[in-house]
């Protein structure tokens, strides 16, 4: 009894019983003679052929099925109760061989086939239709009778899916309206309605034979071009290496979705994901290789987001789309995250030779909101996020936030000082890799934080720059002691600590980058006067290393290594603030503070990369 309180099970329940009430007061099996029980069963085995062999109608796969042909002509030649008789018969029929369908399903179809031809039926006689002959002065019944038989069809299918899928009778009839697909098919069942009952009235059994042989060889016919159009559509839509849907074809569908979020305000996001070190691997391994290594991924991206019910497409070269829609930024960003992950752990042949040591990938994520203008505005958001991400140190996933400054560069004016310390800063990929993805969070976090600080522009500039060079003198810390997974003894710990030393001689070498050796040389300074290599106390430290030092302890203790258990954002935070007034300069603890809970709702310092090495 619990279903039957559901709108849907409620509905079903009332069709079913209107249905089998119509029927019963509106057949007469009187009204069937020894001649009309042949014909009877002949249009009943010619509908069950018919309905074997449908005719398949673009671009949806929808099929034009003759029932209604069928039931149409037996209330135009036999009248309304040979109608009844003849879906009654093939209901029986149809229940048997379809035995595996839910039975309430076969009631509800049935009670929807009664009232159709009831109703239309009615309509037919009240506007002075007569059955037993087809005569072009009933056009205007003829019209009106199929008009409402489609009506009602419509209105009862229509009505269930509204209260099961909780559409919008608005949206159900704008959809209704723009189905081409609709239109074809009432046409086609006038026009087929009127072939059968000419012949069958003029020709008896050898005109439905006849129309029975004509529809079989149309439905083939119809199958094979429809088929053929599949074939084309499917090569017009799909990149031709990986099976991929195409980029044209993932704008076309991100249009229609963008589209049906405004109307529907369900969550929406696309990802762009880019393969790291891509051309490295075709320089070292040939073009055919990376084609191969292109198309295990795509079997890859194919798997999971069949899964999940999203639409990825190979967006050009190394870079692939996803459209998930029903999916908030976080839920983009855990699936995201999770399928970077099983990259990872996917072996392709000579993988092994790049940086991370595996197959691995950046990707940005972006959601659709209410002010979204066009895909485009969306699809940029979310390049954005994927160079935050490559800007990071690649194998991240990053959620565009409009919080961040993606145009520092530009508006900094410091573009080649970036990509000079750039250039030196690579070399961590061989050698360190988490010390040259903390680099880049760092950098990304001093460019944020320098944001809400009253810096000068020369501050702001000096701060990102040491931000992103800091640890720079790790390069010459031996490679067992940077990789050590363990703690380090007290001799390892001197020389660890001598990289602020390092640091200062080689930025000391490069003279546009004299002013970011404070950064470099003073960051792990403590305010309380404990910190190194000087001992410095409280403001004794220039500004931009206390700063600096807030915003490296911060990512260290979110950072996620082999060796070390990772804090939360809360567990960070709360250091923070354990430490204010002794390791970090107070002035500037909060303010970061409420830098990081402001983007705390998106995953800018949640996630931290699980790498191979």
């Amino acid at each position: 009894m619990q279903s039957l309180k559901k709108a849907p099970n409620l509905y079903i329940l009332f069709v079913s019983v209107l249905g089998s009430f119509s029927f019963l007061s509106s057949s007469d099996l009187r009204s069937i003679t020894t001649f009309n029980i042949s014909i009877l069963c002949a249009l009943v085995v010619a509908n069950l052929i018919l309905n074997y062999f449908l005719i398949p109608v673009p671009p949806n796969g929808n099929s034009l099925s003759m029932d209604s042909v069928i039931y149409l002509t037996s209330i135009f030649l036999f009248g309304t109760h040979f109608a009844l008789y003849a879906l009654l018969i093939h209901s029986i029929m149809n229940t048997i061989l379809l035995y595996r369908t839910k039975w309430w399903k076969h009631i509800f179809n049935f009670s929807n086939y009664t009232l159709m031809i009831v109703i239309s039926s009615f309509v037919f006689t009240f506007f002075g239709g007569k059955t037993g002959s087809i005569s072009p002065s009933h056009l205007v019944p003829y019209i009106l009778s199929l008009t409402v038989y489609f009506l009602i069809n419509s209105s009862l299918i229509g009505i269930y899916f509204l209260l099961a899928e909780r559409e919008s009778l608005y949206v159900l009839l704008k959809e209704l309206i723009k189905d081409k697909t609709f239109i074809f098919s009432y046409i086609n069942i006038f026009l087929l309605t009127f072939v059968l009952s000419i012949l069958l009235q003029n020709v008896g059994f050898f005109g439905l034979i006849l129309f029975v042989c004509i529809a079989l060889l149309l439905s083939i016919a119809f199958t094979q071009h429809f088929e053929q159009y599949q074939e084309i559509y499917a090569k017009a839509n799909k990149d031709f290496l990986t099976g991929l849907n195409n980029h044209g074809y993932f704008k076309e569908l991100l249009e229609k979705a963008v589209a049906d979020f405004k109307c529907h305000d369900e969550p929406l996001c696309v990802g762009i994901i880019d393969i790291d070190d891509f051309k490295k691997y075709n320089d070292i391994y040939g073009h055919i290789q990376g084609d191969h290594l292109l198309q295990e991924f795509g079997n890859l991206l194919k798997t999971e987001t069949e899964a999940k019910n999203y639409t990825v497409a190979r967006y050009g070269g190394e870079e692939f789309s996803f459209m998930m829609p029903n999916t908030n930024r976080n839920q983009a960003f855990a699936f995201l995250d999770e399928l970077r992950k099983k990259a990872n752990d996917t072996y392709i042949n000579g993988v092994e030779g790049l940086p991370y040591g595996c197959l691995s990938f950046s990707a940005g994520v972006a959601e659709c909101e209410k002010e979204t203008y066009s895909i485009s505005e969306l699809l940029n958001k979310a390049d954005q996020a994927l160079y935050v991400a490559k800007n990071q140190g690649k194998n991240l996933v990053k959620i565009f936030n409009s919080l961040l400054d993606y145009g520092v560069k530009k508006s900094l004016s410091i573009e080649k000082e970036l990509d000079e310390v750039e250039q030196q800063l690579k070399i961590f990929l061989s050698k360190d890799v988490y010390t040259y993805r903390h680099s880049k969070r760092v950098y990304q976090y001093a460019v944020d934080f320098s944001r809400q600080l009253a810096l000068s522009e020369h501050e702001r500039k000096t701060l990102i720059l040491g931000a992103l060079v800091h640890d720079i003198g790790k390069i010459e810390i031996p490679r067992d002691i940077l990789n050590k997974k363990g703690k380090l003894d007290p001799v390892e710990w001197d020389i660890m600590k001598k990289h602020v030393t390092w640091g200062k001689e080689i930025i000391s070498t490069n003279k546009k980058l004299e002013e970011v050796i404070p950064l470099v040389e003073l960051h792990h300074e403590r305010f309380d006067g404990k910190g190194y290599p000087y001992g410095l106390k409280g403001k004794t430290i220039p500004k931009l290393s206390r700063i600096l030092s807030v915003v490296d302890s911060f990512d260290a203790m979110t950072t996620e290594r082999p060796y070390k258990k990772t804090k939360t954002v809360t567990e960070a935070i709360a250091e923070l603030r354990a430490c204010s007034g002794k390791q970090f300069d107070p002035q500037y603890v909060e303010p970061f503070i409420g830098m990081i809970e402001k983007l705390d709702n998106t995953e800018e310092f949640v996630t931290k990369t699980t790498v191979h090495s």
